[in-house]
């Protein structure tokens, strides 16, 4: 299969997961368990798992899943292209009922994104990015399909240097508009805000942060606290597409994915 075929298999892959998680998410009772590190799980993650498989099954390709058996790094070291899938990501937003979840489908190939697919089942709304083609689009309830802007389009006023520091040109008295993750703000996080006087916070949850930014309707992510690569990957290919980077704080390079450790550094995306 060439990358097309396969987007259009994980495109699908998302939306039908995106319907089973609803049927869940409009029941009283939603099935919420506890994983091992006490975060939330729910049936719908479960269902919404089991129906991504059943299509991404199909391509060959191997599958890491949040939801699935976790295969040990000996084995997926000699992986050069997989699927990276968080079913349900925003489980917390889910149980919230804020709508603020997306299912994140991701192909990587050789430690980066080359594919990234993220759908918001409560709004039916798509976004998908081919890295190698610079390019990324939008769909909501499977209407007209719209092209997201390139980065090189915009009027960048800040940048990011290393240290944690922003350095503003541009037009004076420009706000920086900033998205912070709703469940898990922190004192690094705030100090850093701090640096953008008059800055715009926009609290928000799942990958929706990162899509904020593929539109060009928010600058910038800063997240000083754990994550998980299936929490990353999906949303890094489709702003990669568009010309935006995820970069690791310590080091200032993009992330990379199927380490030994699945755990994400601190980053920032912009």
């Amino acid at each position: 299969m060439n990358d097309n075929q396969l987007l259009e298999i994980a495109k699908e892959a998302s939306i039908k997961a995106g319907e089973a998680i609803l049927e869940i998410y409009n029941k009283e009772d939603r099935g919420i368990e506890s994983k091992a590190d006490d975060s939330p799980l729910t049936q719908a993650d479960k269902n919404a798992h089991l129906v991504i498989s059943g299509f991404l099954d199909k391509t060959g390709i191997p599958v890491l899943s949040e939801e699935g058996a976790q295969t040990p790094f000996e084995e997926r070291k000699k992986w050069d292209r997989f699927w990276m899938v968080d079913p349900l990501d925003g489980t917390k937003e889910f149980i919230k009922r804020n709508g603020e979840f997306t299912v994140n489908i991701a192909l990587i190939e050789n430690g980066t994104p080359v594919l990234g697919i993220v759908y918001i089942p409560v709004s039916e709304e798509l976004y998908w990015g081919d890295v190698k083609l610079s390019e990324a689009y939008y769909q909501k309830k499977r209407e007209e399909v719209k092209a997201l802007p390139s980065k090189s389009e915009r009027e960048v006023l800040w940048e990011v240097i290393p240290g944690h520091k922003a350095v503003m040109h541009g037009r004076v008295g420009s706000k920086v508009r900033i998205l912070c993750s709703r469940s898990h703000m922190n004192v690094e996080t705030l100090k850093f805000i701090e640096q953008f006087e008059g800055n715009d916070e926009v609290p928000m949850g799942s990958s929706l942060k990162f899509l904020k930014i593929a539109e060009g309707v928010a600058d910038i992510y800063p997240r000083f606290g754990p994550t998980m690569e299936w929490d990353t990957a999906a949303a890094h290919a489709v702003i990669k597409a568009c010309g935006y980077h995820i970069k690791n704080t310590n080091t200032y390079e993009e992330l990379i994915y199927n380490k030994p450790d699945l755990l994400n550094p601190h980053f920032m995306a912009f």
